[in-house]
């Protein structure tokens, strides 16, 4: 486009929308002669006329009406631009990539998302339901924006992530719904010694398989025999349903109610287990950082550790 520049383009849309260079050039915030000088350099760089001027009267030539309309498109274009840059730098639009553990749907995320949707309707936001191990990897790759985990994290993600801690919830034990101890609200921890274990492997969430496994040990004084694996907490109920075995999982596992399983509390009361949002330390979108204002505005975190 050579020389034309966007002062250009407005001057030419201003004196078309006045056909008066006086009306233009104080709808520009502009002296009369700088936009005059500003419509010839144009012309002579385009190598023809856009308006026919004389004394009294401006009018638009047939060049000009062709290019004015092609202006109006160009300066659309130019500000629609402007307007999704600054939206884009506020983190009003975008995508976000954000990384959970199975039990954070049943009870955190709907009101979460409903908040984040509220404030950021624009914004394209994609879930996957995965293990905490596997969203530190991503995390650290840069192939998630923020995770929902199970601290504590092993090293060295526990140097390069930020946790916000969300939500504490108690350990319950799951049974299925025949068995012996199923009638029982709660139910001691050294009850369950001997029993099979439904569990997920401990690569994937060391923090909670210890946790489980530390309360077996201290409070039932046994070891978890572990009958079968499974990843998420849904196979787990299912398979516990279908008399694979017993669980421990956390609290806001019993909203799954419908699957054939009863929950129990335990004894003695575990420490409550932590599901936390974790974010890079360094790099993190606007976009990111608006998801984990709106969690701490929902979960009422007072901060991040």
């Amino acid at each position: 486009m050579g020389r034309v520049e966007l002062r250009h383009l407005r001057a030419a849309v201003a004196v078309a929308d006045h056909l008066h260079f006086g009306r233009a050039a104080a709808e520009l915030g502009i002296a009369q002669p700088p936009l005059s000088q500003a419509v010839k350099a144009l012309e002579r760089e385009l190598g023809v006329s856009l308006f026919d001027r004389d004394t009294r009267h401006v009018r638009l030539t047939p060049a000009g009406e062709l290019f004015v309309a092609d202006a109006r498109d160009a300066l659309a274009m130019v500000a629609r631009a402007e307007t999704r840059a600054r939206s884009a730098g506020r983190g009003d639009i975008g995508e976000l990539s954000v990384g959970m553990v199975g039990s954070t749907t049943l009870r955190l995320l709907p009101a979460l998302l409903s908040a984040y949707r509220t404030r950021y309707p624009d914004v394209v936001v994609r879930f996957s339901e995965l293990p905490t191990a596997t969203q530190i990897e991503r995390l650290r790759a840069h192939a998630l924006d923020v995770g929902f985990v199970r601290p504590p994290l092993p090293s060295p993600a526990e140097a390069e992530l930020v946790l916000l801690p969300v939500a504490r919830e108690p350990l319950l034990v799951v049974l299925p719904a025949g068995h012996r101890l199923a009638d029982r609200q709660r139910l001691h921890v050294r009850s369950l010694a001997g029993e099979p274990f439904v569990r997920f492997p401990r690569h994937l969430g060391a923090g909670l398989y210890d946790q489980i496994t530390a309360l077996c040990r201290h409070a039932g004084g046994f070891e978890p025999r572990v009958a079968q694996q499974a990843i998420q907490m849904q196979t787990i109920v299912g398979l516990v349903s279908a008399g694979c075995g017993i669980s421990i999982v956390p609290g806001s596992v019993a909203a799954l109610t419908g699957l054939g399983a009863v929950f129990a509390e335990l004894m003695p009361a575990a420490s409550p287990v932590e599901l936390a949002l974790a974010v890079p330390r360094h790099g993190v979108s606007p976009v990111a950082a608006n998801f984990v204002a709106v969690a701490r505005d929902v979960t009422n975190a007072p901060g991040q550790q």
